[in-house]
């Protein structure tokens, strides 16, 4: 684009009041004006006209932000190595806080998200990973409740090591006068 981000600024801001006005959605009759879908449902126009709106405003900002950021080499460096070093704290903060109660996969998607603003290769890597899970779910969802519970004594199991490892078992056992050498961390001894 030629004149730097005046262009970009006139097209966005064309795209922006181009979304402002949806067309109607036409119902199963064929009539019009209603904002109805096949199945009776009108949350995908709700959410269309939602879009249009501050959230569609506020992705056109973001990306033209990061278009002017992309024009300088020096920034673009910089941006894709905070994305990385950011992205793979929140990655490495999930894969830690899998096997315990809590949000561990949530946090691991979230990592992969923000490594997958700049980078191919983990938007491939979420987009697989994300499949993988759901398939997972589903599978265990459908299996019989002792097989469910071996995988909850088992997520169970690796909790109380982990919180042996790390103290926590004998520091409560310290709480109630029990003094089992046992109980002590064979690592923070």
């Amino acid at each position: 684009m030629h004149g730097g981000t005046g262009g970009l600024t006139r097209i966005l801001d064309a795209v922006i009041r181009r979304g402002a006005h949806l067309p109607t959605v036409i119902d199963e009759t064929g009539t019009g004006g209603s904002i109805v879908s096949r199945g009776g449902r009108a949350a995908t126009a709700r959410r269309a006209r939602e879009r249009s709106g501050v959230a569609t405003k506020m992705r056109v900002w973001a990306r033209q932000r990061r278009y002017v950021i992309r024009q300088n080499p020096t920034l673009n460096l910089g941006y894709r190595v905070a994305i990385g070093v950011v992205g793979t704290l929140v990655l490495a903060g999930g894969v830690v806080a899998i096997p315990y109660p809590g949000p561990g996969w949530l946090i691991v998607f979230v990592g992969l998200g923000i490594l997958a603003s700049e980078f191919g290769w983990a938007h491939r890597l979420l987009t697989f990973a994300r499949g993988k899970y759901d398939a997972w779910m589903v599978w265990i969802g459908r299996q019989h409740w002792s097989v469910q519970a071996v995988f909850w004594l088992g997520t169970a199991a690796v909790v109380v090591v982990t919180l042996w490892l790390l103290g926590a078992v004998g520091m409560v056992a310290g709480w109630f006068n029990i003094d089992a050498d046992w109980l002590s961390s064979p690592i923070l001894s």
